[in-house]
């Protein structure tokens, strides 16, 4: 679908981390007719993800870390997410592979682009880049858990995928990118894509 779109004013909310704005636009509707709406936005660049699976041990190495946003809508505050950061400016590919390594200290191989997804597309501009990336069980090239000069503190683990998988039905794992990284990985099993 096609049509016009107009941004007819943009009012400044906040600018820190990332831009909160509020926009009045018009746009068409499917059948043609104008409507005006105002929407705000927050934008704090766009991000790239990597799930880290070892086939051999079929394994699969995840991040907890906190979230306020969560905490705030009365969820746990401690995440499990697959590791992920934003662009700097790099591509996609580089900035999973930086991440995977300060997130986990594991240095991710055979880098293979699964998608990209909006994650909240109603309010947030964020597109994540989702990677799959090998690993060997035991091979940290460091230590991990993120950099302080970030203020991140984050728990690495490594569990079974059958596992992780399980935790989505549970309730464990929450996380959107993490989740489609996961069915991702499934898929590409229950097709022998993987070996």
């Amino acid at each position: 679908m096609s049509g016009s779109i107009t941004i007819n004013s943009v009012t400044k909310l906040a600018h820190n981390w990332g831009r909160f704005d509020d926009y009045q636009i018009t746009h068409s509707k499917r059948d043609g007719t104008l409507q005006t709406v105002q929407r705000e936005v927050y934008d704090h660049g766009s991000a790239a993800a990597v799930l880290l699976y070892a086939p051999e041990a079929g394994t699969v190495i995840l991040t907890r870390q906190f979230r306020l946003p969560p905490h705030l809508n009365g969820d746990p505050a401690w995440l499990i997410e697959a590791p992920a950061g934003m662009l700097d400016g790099e591509a996609p590919a580089i900035a999973a592979h930086r991440e995977a390594v300060e997130e986990t200290g594991y240095e991710p191989t055979d880098l293979v682009f699964l998608f990209e997804t909006y994650a909240s597309p109603g309010s947030l501009t964020e597109k994540c880049a989702c990677f799959l990336g090998r690993y060997t069980p035991g091979q940290q090239i460091s230590e991990g858990g993120g950099l302080a000069s970030e203020g991140e503190d984050i728990e690495v683990f490594e569990l079974g995928f059958e596992q992780a998988m399980e935790m989505i039905a549970e309730g464990g794992i929450v996380d959107a990118k993490t989740i489609l990284m996961l069915q991702a990985l499934a898929l590409r099993l229950a097709k022998g894509e993987i070996s």
